[in-house]
């Protein structure tokens, strides 16, 4: 099983933790961003090969990582739609740093701002949500802890009006497979 992908990628990032959390055996293939365009039809990463199998998705990958040793993923549909909005918010809050990695702005392009006002809105209504203070997590708690290390390596998320969440941060750190996985700083 070869597993492709980047170390600042939270996707990839979630999938290698499913990974040490399962014990499964996999081979981690840095990807560039060409290798990636070329090699999935998403054009990003993560994707996986194992066999004749071929996912490119990291929701898809997740689950059939978890599902291959018995366990499941998101097992309700309150802790999937979570998943799902992190999921919303991962993308929107890449897609604006790539934008303006590129030297655009609200400006010129208005829709960064919707970009920003949703990855907010998904933020607040993660901060109202109950959150734990230590693991077990689940997937869409991991993929949370994900989005916001990369959103402060990035420095394109703020926690200051976010005390739940920052705190839900800053103790998911100590979680081992949360903490080998951590992002080249």
């Amino acid at each position: 099983m070869k597993l492709y992908g980047s170390f600042t990628s939270p996707f990839a990032r979630h999938c290698r933790i499913v990974l040490l959390e399962t014990g499964q055996a996999c081979d981690f293939v840095e990807t560039d961003y060409a290798a990636s365009a070329a090699a999935s039809p998403a054009k990003k990463v993560p994707f996986l090969e194992d066999g004749d199998l071929f996912l490119s998705d990291s929701a898809a990958i997740v689950r059939y990582l978890r599902e291959k040793t018995g366990e499941s993923f998101c097992a309700s549909i309150h802790e999937y739609n979570q998943f799902c909005l992190i999921n919303t918010a991962l993308d929107a809050a890449i897609n604006g740093f790539i934008l303006q990695q590129a030297g655009l702005s609200t400006e010129q392009v208005p829709y960064l701002l919707r970009q920003r006002e949703r990855v907010a809105a998904i933020l607040a209504s993660l901060e109202a949500e109950s959150l734990p203070e230590h693991a077990p997590y689940n997937d869409a708690q991991l993929r949370l802890a994900c989005l916001l290390e990369w959103g402060l390596l990035r420095h394109v998320l703020d926690l200051a009006t976010y005390p739940k969440l920052m705190a839900f941060w800053q103790s998911s750190r100590h979680y081992g497979p949360l903490a080998d996985t951590l992002p080249p700083q």
